[in-house]
C-alpha cells in the first residue's frame, strides 16, 4: 500500500490560495469534496474533463458513459452558477486532449496556477498517474484525502494489521460504533449486529413490486446521449429508456422513493430474483453514490430515520446500512491495502475466456439470459444476480478473472475498480484464496430455482444432474468440487458439500464429471463474441 497522504489541518483548507487548480474526477462529483475545500472563486479554477483514455480504457457500457458525462456537465453547471470558474473539456470538443495526463497539462500551460489541489482518486492506476505528477509537473500537486468515506485508508490498515483474515462482520461492527448507526450505547439495536438470517426469503408470486422512479431526460442528458450514440455505437448496451438521474436533487428524490417504496421489504427479498422485474425492492443507488451526487452517511442515516419513525423493519434497515458501511468500505479497504497484486491473484488458476453470451446474452440458461439482458437495458444488475448468476457460472466454469473483471467493470453504471475488483476476486472467484470470503459462493441450479422464478420457463431442469435436460449449473457445481477437493474439503464452511459428494458412488461421480467438461468443451467451441 502507498503510504499515507500528506494531510492538510481544516484550518490550512480552509484559508484561500491564490491561483490555485483544482482537478474533479467524474466519479467526484460532491460539493463537499475536499479538493474544493478553502476555493477561491476570484482566483481558483476548477478544471473538469470528458477524457477520450477514461472512456474507453475498457468498453464501459453505452448508459455508463451517458450517465457520468450528462452528470459531470450538470455538476460543472452547478459550480458555475456559483461563482466558481469551471475551465470544463467536454468529448466532443476537437481540443479535448485524449489522456488525462494531457489534461493537466493543458490546463498548467493555460492558467499557469501556483499550485494543484485534488482529492485522492477511487483507483490505483489514477492514483500511480497523480504520483507521477508530484514529481514532473512545475507546481505543487497536493492530494488531499477523500473524506466521503467513512473509514479512512490508515484506519482501515490498521484495523487489518496482524488479523490471519479480514472478515466484514468484524469490521462493519467497527463502523458501527464509529457511526452510532443502529447502537443504543455500545449495543447494537435488537440486540445482535447482524439480521442475515431473515432476509433470504424467496419472492411470493403475489407480491406487489413498486413501480421505481426513473428520470426523464432533459435538454443537456439528450445531447449526451446522441454524442454516445454517435460516438460509442459499438459499446455493449443501449439507450433506449435511460432513467438515471444526473443531479444531486435528482439522486436525493431517487433515495426518498427508495425509503419509501421499497425499504421496508427490502430485507425480506433482497436475495430473490424474478423475470421480468429489474430493481424489485433494491435501492438502485450505487451509481449516484460511486460517482458523489450521494454520500454514504447521509444515505444510512435516512434508512435508520425510517427505522425510528416506524416506517421500515430493523432487518431491513439492517441489511441496507450493512451493504454500505459494511461491505462497501470493507471492499475499499481491501483494495488499497493489496493492490496492485490483489489484481493479479488466480487461486484457483482458473484459464478459460469469457462466453460470448455474456454480452450476447445468447443462451438457453434463463438465468444467464435474464441477468445480461437487464445488464444490458439498465447498466444494473442487483448484487444476487451478479454474485449467484453471473458470477456463479464465471467460478464453475472457471473463467479467466481478468476477462470477468474487466466485464463486471465494463457493463455496470456503479462498476469502479476499487469496488469492483474486490468483489470480483474475492466474492464471485475466490480468487484471492478466502482473503475477502471464507467461502467460494458456489451454488447448483437448485439455488437459484429456490430464489428465482427463472427455471419456471427455462428449457433446463434445476432438478436433474445427468439427463438431456440437466441444469449446466448441477454439474459444474459437482466437478467445481471435485476439481479443487484438496483445496477446498478442509474448509469448515465447506463440509456439507463435501460430506454429500463423499457419499456419492464413484459412477456418479465419473458422470458428472464427464457432462461438466462436455459442457464446457461445447463453451469454448462458441468462442468469445468478437468486438470486445
Amino acid at each position: 500500500m502507498l503510504g499515507p497522504l500528506p494531510r492538510e489541518s481544516p484550518q490550512k483548507r480552509a484559508r484561500a490560495v491564490s491561483g490555485t487548480l483544482r482537478l474533479i474526477l467524474g466519479d467526484q462529483l460532491t460539493p463537499g469534496l475536499t479538493a474544493l475545500d478553502g476555493l477561491d472563486p476570484a482566483s481558483d479554477v476548477v478544471v473538469m474533463a470528458e477524457v477520450r483514455a477514461e472512456a474507453t480504457y475498457v468498453r464501459h457500457h453505452k448508459q455508463k458513459i451517458a450517465f457520468l458525462f450528462s452528470a459531470m456537465r450538470h455538476f460543472a453547471a452547478e459550480l458555475s452558477a456559483r461563482g466558481v470558474r469551471v475551465d470544463y473539456w467536454r468529448y466532443d470538443d476537437p481540443d479535448t486532449p485524449e489522456s488525462l495526463d494531457a489534461v493537466v497539462a493543458a490546463a498548467l500551460a493555460r492558467h499557469r496556477p501556483d499550485q494543484m489541489v485534488l482529492t485522492e482518486p477511487g483507483e490505483w492506476r489514477v492514483r500511480q498517474m497523480m504520483e507521477t505528477w508530484r514529481e514532473t509537473l512545475p507546481v505543487p500537486v497536493h492530494i488531499r484525502p477523500d473524506t466521503r468515506f467513512i473509514a479512512t485508508l490508515e484506519e482501515f490498515e490498521a484495523w487489518a494489521e496482524g488479523r490471519r483474515s479480514l472478515r466484514m462482520e468484524f469490521f462493519y461492527r467497527q463502523m458501527r460504533r464509529k457511526t452510532g448507526l443502529l447502537m443504543d450505547g455500545d449495543q447494537p439495536v435488537g440486540g445482535q449486529w447482524n439480521f442475515d438470517a431473515a432476509n433470504r426469503k424467496r419472492l411470493p408470486a403475489s407480491t406487489h413490486v413498486p413501480h421505481r422512479r426513473r428520470f426523464a431526460p432533459d435538454a443537456v442528458t439528450r445531447e449526451v446521449l446522441d454524442l454516445v450514440e454517435r460516438t460509442f455505437a459499438d459499446h455493449f448496451g443501449t439507450l433506449e429508456g435511460f432513467g438515471w438521474g444526473v443531479t444531486r436533487a435528482d439522486a436525493l428524490r431517487a433515495l426518498e422513493d427508495f425509503i419509501a417504496q421499497a425499504l421496508p421489504s427490502f430485507g425480506d427479498f433482497q436475495d430473490a430474483m424474478k423475470t421480468g422485474e429489474d430493481f424489485l425492492f433494491h435501492a438502485v443507488l450505487s451509481p449516484y453514490l460511486n460517482c458523489g451526487l450521494l454520500t454514504p452517511l447521509e444515505v444510512c442515516q435516512r434508512a435508520e430515520a425510517a427505522f425510528q419513525a416506524g416506517a421500515a423493519p430493523l432487518n431491513a434497515v439492517e441489511g441496507f446500512i450493512r451493504q454500505i458501511i459494511g461491505w462497501r468500505e470493507f471492499v475499499r479497504g481491501l483494495y488499497w491495502l493489496d493492490m496492485p497484486a490483489y489484481a493479479d491473484t488466480n487461486a484457483l488458476d482458473a484459464r478459460r475466456p469469457l462466453p460470448a453470451f455474456y454480452w450476447t446474452g445468447e443462451t438457453d440458461m434463463a438465468c444467464l439470459a435474464a441477468t445480461v439482458d437487464v445488464t444490458r437495458r439498465t447498466a444494473y444488475a442487483h448484487h444476487i444476480q451478479r454474485l449467484m448468476v453471473t458470477g456463479n457460472f464465471a467460478l464453475l466454469a472457471r473463467l479467466d478473472p481478468r476477462a470477468v473483471q474487466d466485464w463486471y467493470l465494463a457493463v455496470y453504471a456503479d462498476a469502479y475498480e476499487w469496488v469492483e475488483l474486490p468483489n470480483v476476486q474475492g466474492m464471485v472467484l475466490f480468487a484471492d484464496g478466502g482473503r475477502l470470503a471464507s467461502k467460494p459462493y458456489a451454488a447448483s441450479g437448485a439455488y437459484i430455482n429456490r430464489m428465482s422464478d427463472y427455471c419456471r420457463s427455462c428449457r433446463f431442469d434445476p432438478g436433474e444432474k445427468l439427463g438431456a435436460s440437466a441444469c449446466p449449473f448441477n454439474a459444474l457445481y459437482w466437478a467445481f468440487l471435485m476439481d479443487n477437493e484438496a483445496r477446498l474439503k478442509p474448509n469448515p464452511r465447506m463440509a456439507m458439500p463435501y460430506q454429500t459428494l463423499a457419499r456419492m458412488e464413484a459412477g456418479q461421480r465419473a458422470a458428472l464429471k464427464a457432462k461438466a467438461e462436455d459442457f464446457l468443451a461445447g463453451l469454448d467451441r462458441t468462442g468469445p463474441a468478437p468486438g470486445y
